[in-house]
């Protein structure tokens, strides 16, 4: 794996960290927490004009043909930047499935409008049980006339409140002994009779959801991919999502150390800048290094998914890494700012809360963990 960016990549990177500074400043960050809908609809037109919508998805649909590591580039920048606006939730979890599991017509309706930016997407998968696998899959969905009833409820579900359309993972027959099998996806408008959204507060103050679903229906048309043979199209785009998260991560963690260097800099004490004392410069030193080895491990993952691998290793590397790695540097960084850090007044919290809430996301540390220990073990 060549860690370099290329030409374009990196004009994609510079580009994209312009843009972000001065059309999303982390002043509008704030503004937007408070805000019902949390995000800017002129910022995401912006975001779509550029043309970042299409950036994984074929020329065909309005696409630019680019790879996921393209995407992860950009990515980065947004974790960077703490972009408020549903781009994970429409590129990376739905359009990317979409683009995985659709017919040509789906691909046709709905890519073509992620691409422009007129199609907000979202995936709906964790359920009460708050799990990630196979069995955590309880709603239900039931043949009725020449479609199905979905009926159950969906928790924490990425931007569901501004998607139009929500992919959600339902079973359509018992779970037996293999719950992997009888999972299947639906595309269900976001304003259909009986779904419900509620946004649910959190301590990122990021933009999740229950959604509730109440005798649902849904034509035949509605099915994304294979009915009952769902769940290897969620894995992929449960790893997609992973290893899209730690870039995001080492776009937070840069920040922070960046934001904690000019800090140090700045703040005298003892008649000298606190950053020339040898302990500071040790925690700024450690941030940095775990910044640089997130990163390595992160892109390794979106390298991997890239090349069509399924990555299943490195992606639990990377998030078993990148989630201790960014609590770390949040952590120094408060070391090295003292008292001022943890004020609402400050910047850095708004990167800590919401490093809290990326380290429990799609998976804990000793869950990846875990997970690459088999797969070591397994050769």
């Amino acid at each position: 794996m060549d860690m370099g960016l290329s030409e374009i990549q990196q004009m994609l990177k510079n580009s994209a960290r312009e843009f972000l500074a001065q059309e999303c400043p982390l002043t509008l960050v704030r503004e937007l927490e408070d805000d019902p809908q949390g995000f800017s609809e002129d910022l995401w037109r912006q975001v779509a004009n550029l043309g970042w919508t299409g950036i994984p998805f074929p020329e065909q649909y309005g696409g630019t043909g680019g790879s996921f590591l393209d995407l992860a580039v950009l990515v980065e920048e947004m974790g960077r930047a703490l972009l408020p606006a549903p781009f994970f939730a429409t590129v990376v979890l739905g359009g990317l499935t979409v683009l995985d599991a659709g017919n040509d017509d789906q691909k046709r309706d709905i890519l073509t409008g992620v691409c422009a930016g007129t199609i907000r997407l979202t995936l709906a998968l964790t359920e009460p049980s708050a799990t990630t696998e196979a069995w955590g899959v309880e709603t239900q969905a039931s043949a009725s006339g020449d479609g199905y009833s979905i009926s159950g409820t969906k928790l924490f579900v990425q931007d569901a409140h501004a998607a139009d359309t929500i992919i959600v993972a339902a079973r359509t027959m018992p779970a037996g002994d293999n719950p992997e099998q009888g999972i299947t996806l639906f595309l269900v408008p976001s304003n259909a009779a009986g779904v419900e959204i509620e946004q649910i507060s959190t301590i990122g103050n990021e933009r999740l959801c229950e959604i509730r679903l109440n005798n649902v229906s849904v034509g035949a048309g509605s099915v994304l991919g294979e009915v009952g043979q769902a769940w290897p199209v969620i894995e992929r785009a449960l790893a997609r999502a992973t290893a899209a998260h730690c870039v995001q991560m080492v776009g937070g963690a840069e920040a922070v150390v960046d934001m904690t260097v000019e800090y140090v800099k700045q703040r005298t004490q003892f008649g000298r800048p606190v950053g020339s004392f040898q302990a500071v410069q040790h925690h700024c030193s450690n941030m940095a290094t775990d910044v640089e080895g997130a990163r390595h491990v992160a892109y390794q993952a979106a390298w991997a998914l890239a090349e069509g691998q399924s990555a299943r290793r490195e992606v639990a590397i990377a998030k078993a890494w990148c989630s201790g790695a960014y609590q770390r540097v949040c952590s120094l960084g408060h070391q090295c700012h003292g008292a001022i850090g943890f004020t609402q007044e400050h910047n850095l919290q708004l990167y800590t809360r919401r490093a809290k809430v990326q380290e429990l996301s799609y998976g804990s540390v000793h869950d990846h963990k875990e997970v690459a220990l088999q797969e070591i073990e397994a050769g």
